[in-house]
């Protein structure tokens, strides 16, 4: 079976599974590019005649070009799932699955988050254009910045958000995580406040019915792109050296700051919606430093006498 041929079976197939929208065009994008490369550099053209060395040619290639582990993990993990998808439909043998062979690369542990400076910056930056032409750019990347850093929410879940989603009289926020599932969200009375006066000022602006929380000029739905494009921007204008501009990493910022102020990673692991816990464990071995001046603090050995 033509390999192209067998990409659109198996995209076919996610689309029927009603995976995300985002999910699906990564794999369009991962299987689109190791397809040209499979045709323009190996002259491969049939899936049955993909093999380990093939895989493994394009991996070294990704490392060539600067990808860095995480990003060829993922897609290493979108070939498998490819590929598996193969075996199973019985377009080619398991034996023959040319991912058997292939590990994830190793990872560096580091993980950056945003300390005072970087967040009172970007916060004091669109405090200062709120009463300019750029209003709404303003409140909507003001009021977005608050949410990210109170929820640690996704990028995929901040961009669905509805207004019928957010509950502002008990203080929580309805998500479609992972999976289509379906989550509360509790929200900070400093946070319930915030979003209270966005509203109010979309509201205004508009002066129509409102559906989503984060909006264009149009009063369309922010997509992820556009969003990346606002990080972007500020990224420019903030100018930090020393720390990725990016959703990811307010998400990891929330975690550091819950565990360094005495969360415990049992609810810190249902505040991200991990499925299990070893990334929110990742958290706490990486900062270990912090969480003993935690235990130091709060011990309760201190309080005994013997």
């Amino acid at each position: 079976m033509l390999l192209k041929f067998a990409i659109l079976d198996f995209i076919e197939d996610r689309e029927f599974k009603n995976l995300s929208v985002s999910t699906i065009n990564q794999y369009r994008n991962v299987l689109g590019e190791f397809q040209n490369y499979c045709a323009e550099e190996k002259e491969v053209l049939n899936v049955e005649d993909v093999t380990f060395n093939t895989v493994r040619s394009y991996l070294l290639k990704l490392k060539k070009i600067n990808n860095n582990p995480v990003t060829i993990n993922t897609k290493i993990k979108n070939l498998k799932a490819f590929f598996n998808y193969m075996t199973k439909s019985s377009y080619i043998d398991e034996k023959r699955n040319p991912m058997n062979q292939v590990e994830k690369l190793k990872e560096d542990t580091k993980i950056e988050v945003f300390n005072d400076f970087h967040i009172q910056q970007m916060l004091s930056y669109y405090q200062n254009m709120k009463g300019r032409e750029h209003s709404l750019y303003a409140y909507r990347n003001y009021t977005l910045i608050l949410l990210l850093l109170g929820t640690g929410i996704r990028l995929g879940e901040l961009c669905n958000i509805k207004w019928s989603d957010v509950d502002l009289i008990h203080g929580k926020i309805i998500i479609f995580g992972k999976n289509r599932i379906q989550q509360s969200v509790p929200i900070t009375e400093r946070l319930i406040k915030e979003l209270s006066e966005y509203k109010m000022f979309c509201q205004h602006y508009f002066e129509s019915e409102l559906e989503f929380v984060f909006v264009n000029l149009k009063n369309e739905r922010l997509t992820p792109n556009a969003v990346k494009n606002v990080f972007k921007r500020l990224k420019d204008v903030m100018n930090f050296k020393d720390v990725r501009l990016s959703a990811h990493t307010f998400r990891h910022t929330f975690a550091h700051r819950f565990l360094i102020n005495g969360g415990d990673v049992f609810t810190l692991q249902k505040m991200l919606r991990h499925s299990n816990l070893k990334m929110t464990e990742k958290y706490l071995a990486l900062w270990g430093t912090a969480l003993k001046e935690q235990n130091d603090k709060f011990n309760p050995l201190n309080n005994l006498k013997f």
